[in-house]
């Protein structure tokens, strides 16, 4: 489960990116520069790839390990796994 740090960090990462898709889409509109446009389409998907990264952190730490900790893992383990493969393709 997602702590309070860890959704208050999300959220400023995908207000930050949300703003980032709004500029893209300002872009498409005004004809810019393609080569303009994926750059910052690339921008926010590394952004995106971090605030997956900070949300799989936080599953590591607590739900996982907890798991772990009182031999009770529950197909958290393959869970955890299938997550890491989906994000990786």
């Amino acid at each position: 489960m997602i702590d309070r740090i860890t959704k208050d960090d999300a959220m400023v990462r995908l207000k930050r990116i949300e703003g980032q898709v709004k500029g893209i889409q300002k872009m498409v509109e005004e004809k810019r520069y393609c080569i303009d446009i994926i750059n910052q389409i690339t921008a926010v998907a590394k952004a995106l790839e971090q605030v997956g990264l900070v949300v799989m952190k936080r599953h590591l730490e607590s739900c996982v390990a907890d798991s772990i900790r009182s031999n009770r893992t529950n197909g958290k383990i393959k869970e955890l796994i299938n997550a890491v493969e989906q994000f990786i393709k």
